[in-house]
């Protein structure tokens, strides 16, 4: 044991000396990564303790001078990546590390190593299917209404959210053979039940027909759309009944994607504008500004829309528990 302790430390010596002038070339492809890491010629016997999150050394080639490239090649789906998606944007994010010591032990040297793609625009997540959320059917169409996880990649596997922190709830309506539909979050409220009634408790989210009001209590919003036909409430958890159980009621309704008018519109509202902006076109966000007013419907083209009972529906998630950081006490697997 004092042998290999000895070991460690004169490994981390080495390193702490040569650290400093760490050379490394990070090549980003579409589904993979090529890394370059110059090391010291001290530390070339100690390569097999270099990571690229759980992956090791791919290759290792000697340099005339005794120095050292390790070159990592991995795809995404390997190593642990880590993927998240932002807005227009997919990140793969992961580490670089130099462990001369046991895993259980922290690494002497992080790297952080990230990849960033455009969104393809036909890029759909893995969760849009026929069996993900909670369904409303009404009148041949067919809406899903789920709590995402933070990388928003799935369905949420925890209905437990620690207050102030973030709840992506995502609405779609499947299209099949209708023709391009818009999906807008008309209302949507929080409430104590699954059924409201009258007298219910209810705390608004939505409403004056889809200005999000939580955008300019705190920093919730509307995330850019992958399709006109689903919509994603970036909302951030609020005091309402903390600790017990919520339930978010929605009026969802389906329109015509090229027609907008200030009775048919997503708004949030942004900090640092000081202004409202309409999610799908911010060159009219005009239409937004009855926000801090009454909102009233004024075109009339799309009323045969209007006409048909399935262009409304109600959709209920939930329940949901928001519970004080502190707070570890409550946990459930999420109910939709």
């Amino acid at each position: 044991m004092v042998t290999h302790l000895y070991l460690g430390v004169v490994i981390l010596a080495i390193f702490a000396s040569t650290v400093t002038c760490a050379d490394i070339d990070v090549v980003c492809e579409k589904d993979s990564v090529k890394i370059k890491w110059k090391i010291s010629a001290e530390l070339v016997p100690f390569s097999a303790r270099l990571f690229l999150g759980t992956c090791m050394v791919s290759h290792l080639n000697v340099l005339p001078t005794g120095e050292g490239e390790a070159q990592f090649d991995y795809t995404f789906a390997e190593c642990k990546f880590k993927k998240l998606i932002k807005g227009k944007h997919i990140k793969y994010q992961n580490e670089l590390t130099y462990r001369p010591q046991a895993r259980t032990k922290p690494a002497s040297f992080v790297y952080p190593i990230e990849c960033v793609q455009k969104r393809p625009e036909t890029w759909i997540p893995t969760f849009l299917n026929p069996g993900s959320g909670v369904s409303a059917g009404r009148g041949g169409l067919v809406i899903h209404m789920s709590l995402l996880n933070e990388q928003l990649t799935g369905v949420a596997e925890t209905n437990v959210i620690p207050l102030g922190s973030f709840m992506p709830i995502w609405a779609a309506v499947e299209q099949k053979s209708h023709q391009p539909l818009l999906l807008l979050m008309e209302q949507c409220v929080a409430a104590s039940t699954p059924e409201l009634k009258p007298g219910s408790q209810v705390y608004p989210i939505i409403n004056n027909k889809g200005c999000l009001l939580e955008s300019k209590r705190g920093s919730s919003m509307f995330l850019p759309r992958y399709h006109s036909s689903a919509i994603i409430l970036y909302l951030q958890s609020f005091k309402f009944n903390l600790g017990e159980e919520v339930y978010i009621h929605c009026k969802l309704v389906v329109w015509d994607p090229e027609v907008f008018d200030e009775g048919k519109k997503a708004c949030h509202y942004v900090k640092e504008s000081g202004s409202w902006e309409l999610l799908d076109d911010p060159f009219q966000s005009s239409l937004c500004s009855c926000c801090d007013s009454t909102c009233k419907s004024r075109s009339r083209r799309g009323l045969e829309w209007e006409s048909h009972d399935h262009s409304r529906t109600h959709s209920v998630l939930g329940p949901l528990i928001i519970v004080e950081h502190n707070n570890k006490s409550v946990s459930q697997d999420v109910l939709v």
